[in-house]
């Protein structure tokens, strides 16, 4: 099992930053992709960034240039770098890990962390 521990949301002005961190523990073989979803009341659930376990990236194009998705794979940390804060980037940030455990590849969500961008 993969347990996924989220930090560094808040509240910060338009054009502000914000550092998401994400840290995976638990009984695991591998972390492999990870990444970044986030959701807003009466929406699903979308797509912001994603890393490999070898730091290939790809982003939703409205973040593509603002924000920065890596990994310390020694430490089983994922980060977001959040600039340029725009109030449409506010929602709730979950993580994301597809980790190979001893019954196979599973999926695993963190708890959420709640980014607020007022203008």
């Amino acid at each position: 099992q993969v347990q996924l521990v989220e930090s560094g949301g808040g509240l910060v002005q338009a054009g502000g930053s914000l550092r998401l961190s994400c840290a995976a523990s638990g009984s695991f073989i591998r972390i492999n992709d990870m990444g970044w979803y986030r959701q807003t009341p009466g929406k699903q659930r979308e797509f912001v960034a994603v890393i490999t376990s070898g730091g290939s990236t790809n982003y939703k194009d409205s973040v593509k240039d603002r924000f920065t998705i890596s990994r310390d794979n020694a430490k089983n940390t994922m980060y977001l770098q959040m600039n340029t804060l725009k109030p449409e980037d506010t929602a709730v940030y979950y993580c994301y890990a597809a980790g190979t455990v001893v019954f196979g590849v599973r999926d695993y969500w963190g708890q959420g962390t709640q980014v607020t961008v007022s203008s």
